[in-house]
């Protein structure tokens, strides 16, 4: 079993956060998810603590820590925030980790101290319309002329793509085909802005209001040939690992929407009165909380576990497929039960449990679909 106890330094980044996410990130949150606006004050603010710079090392302008001090931030925001829960988990996890694990030094240098310092954002340009889960469908290519990639295709889903501070997106296409003839995926870097590179009007979303997401698309874009990342023909086998890492923190972020619904109902329960006393008094809703805390307890205990077995250089695809799987799973459910208890009021957008019900659902698709962890499970199991 995992030791759940944080140390002094980890106790003290947790307790940080989840005093800016309570005094700065709450605030303003039902404003941002209303307006569907990008909360550019609180980035710069989440900048300046550092938070986007936590698991890199200070040669590359980090903050010296590690993944699971990101995930305990992640964690503590999502109890407020699930969009500026996700901007920082996709900024950090999907636009910068894949530069500081495969990069060369030249595009360390280039890029880790800006994304590490907030006042950038980077996207990680993978799901297209027709290739998701099935990311080996890829059909954006990258052709090398002379000494440039010229990339044409479109990307789907893509998180932090659009904002006035993104600055780079880096993209898996299609780079050419094996003796086999099956598609060899490669990874290449893509400032913005650049020529032919579009980042289309924003989705309209169930939930995440306040994160950026929007469709991509890549018409004639030339780029150095020097912007691929990593070995041509290994960027598929590098975005899984770096979605191996990205679920334990989507586990994080959905353990924080879990324990805020399970903060939101003990306040009601204690507050509101039916029949003459408070609901909490009942039995029916005592045991639905008393679940509620259940699965957090679980979900968060799953994900420290992944995250040690990742930071101890153990495998841990596995448990971070069944951190994901369960977390996220308890998200949506402790929201659907938030949003019972609240009865009527759960229903008005006034209240953050409306709120952490539309951001739910999202958890048991995003960085691997719940049925995706499923399968990585039972192949490990030798199924």
């Amino acid at each position: 079993m995992p030791d759940t106890r944080l140390t002094d330094e980890q106790e003290a980044l947790r307790r940080t956060v989840e005093e800016f996410a309570r005094e700065v990130v709450a605030p303003v949150a039902a404003h941002h998810d209303e307006t569907k606006t990008f909360p550019y004050a609180v980035i710069d603010q989440m900048a300046d603590l550092g938070l986007f710079g936590l698991p890199f090392p200070e040669e590359w302008g980090g903050q010296g820590g590690d993944y699971f001090l990101l995930c305990l931030a992640i964690e503590e925001l999502a109890r407020a925030d699930s969009s500026v829960a996700i901007t920082l988990e996709a900024g950090v996890g999907l636009g910068a980790m894949p530069i500081y694990r495969f990069g060369t030094e030249e595009q360390r240098k280039e890029w880790l101290p800006l994304l590490a310092s907030g006042k950038a954002l980077g996207a990680f340009g993978l799901t297209e319309p027709g290739a998701g889960s099935d990311a080996g469908g890829t059909r954006t290519t990258a052709k090398l002329d002379g000494d440039e990639w010229v990339i044409n295709g479109s990307k789907a889903f893509i998180t932090n793509s659009g904002t006035d501070i993104t600055r780079v997106v880096t993209v898996t296409a299609v780079t050419g085909r094996s003796a086999a003839g099956k598609p060899e995926i490669s990874t290449i870097i893509v400032p913005v802005p650049t020529p032919g590179f579009t980042a289309e009007p924003p989705y309209s979303k169930v939930g995440w209001h306040a994160s950026d997401t929007h469709p991509l698309s890549f018409a004639d874009v030339r780029v150095p040939a020097a912007n691929l990342l990593g070995e041509q023909g290994r960027g598929y086998a590098n975005f899984l690992r770096i979605l191996d890492e990205g679920r334990i923190a989507i586990s994080a972020l959905s353990v924080g929407l879990a324990q805020a619904c399970v903060d939101e109902s003990v306040r009601y329960a204690k507050e509101r009165e039916a029949f003459g006393v408070p609901i909490g008094r009942y039995q029916a809703i005592q045991f639905k909380i008393a679940e509620m805390e259940a699965r957090a307890h679980v979900a968060r205990t799953a994900y420290y576990d992944a995250a040690a077995r990742m930071l101890a250089g153990l495998p841990f695809k596995k448990e971070a497929a069944i951190a994901k799987l369960f977390s996220s799973e308890a998200a949506v459910t402790n929201a659907r039960e938030a949003t019972q208890i609240f009865g009527g009021y759960g229903f008005m957008n006034e209240y953050p449990v409306a709120r952490h019900w539309r951001d739910a659902k999202i958890l048991e698709i995003g960085e691997g679909t719940s049925e995706v962890q499923k399968m990585l499970i039972a192949r490990h199991l030798g199924l």
